[in-house]
């Protein structure tokens, strides 16, 4: 069987606070920032392909000084996927152990996703890495985990894919590969588990 893994939230931790921690004391100021000003569909744009100077000149006119904390956050990226989620890494190991190939499917933006190889050099055991930025499509649209399909000469319905999003999920059943929605590493376990591939 094939394995795809997602990867923020699902192997590395995504901690948005740790990126504006010098701008909002509490996570519920940071939230309200972000609402305001757009943030996730705005950080969509970049793992969509777009170019972070295009996207930070187009939150500057449309915010003025109020795009100064997102303005920011490329630069410190870095601070913001640091951790890995262990317990997860584990799961990819055991799976690599029995002789699942494991590939990776990610929303991510191709300038920043050095970051992510730099700092969890275990990336390495994927056989490919899909990274919609430098595809220039995101999940869940269904382009991108055809271009990882047709790649990489995978079949559909021997691949099960692993992701936090529900819609990304969703978007890969209707494309006949099994989904499974992360929530934690004891829960993945179980669902791999149940499919007889640990």
């Amino acid at each position: 069987m094939d394995i795809i893994f997602d990867l923020g939230n699902v192997l590395i931790a995504w901690d948005l606070h740790a990126g504006f921690a010098d701008d909002f004391a509490t996570e519920s100021e940071l939230q309200a920032y972000l609402d305001r000003v757009g943030f996730a569909a705005w950080n969509h744009q970049a793992d969509a392909g777009r170019p972070w100077a295009e996207l930070i000149e187009d939150l500057a006119r449309r915010h003025g000084a109020d795009a100064a904390p997102a303005i920011h956050y490329p630069v410190r990226h870095r601070l913001t996927i640091a951790e890995p989620i262990e317990g997860a890494w584990a799961l990819v190991d055991r799976l690599g152990a029995r002789g699942h190939r494991l590939f990776a499917l990610t929303n991510w933006s191709a300038e920043t996703f050095g970051d992510a190889l730099a700092l969890h050099p275990r990336l390495d055991v994927f056989a490919d890495i899909v990274v919609s930025g430098r595809e220039r499509v995101a999940k869940p649209d269904p382009a991108i985990f055809r271009i990882l399909l047709d790649r990489n000469r995978l079949r559909a319905a021997d691949c099960v894919y692993v992701d936090d999003n529900a819609a990304n999920v969703v978007a890969a059943r209707d494309l006949a590969i099994d989904g499974i929605r992360f929530t934690d590493p004891a829960a993945l376990e179980r669902d791999l588990a149940m499919r007889g591939l640990l």
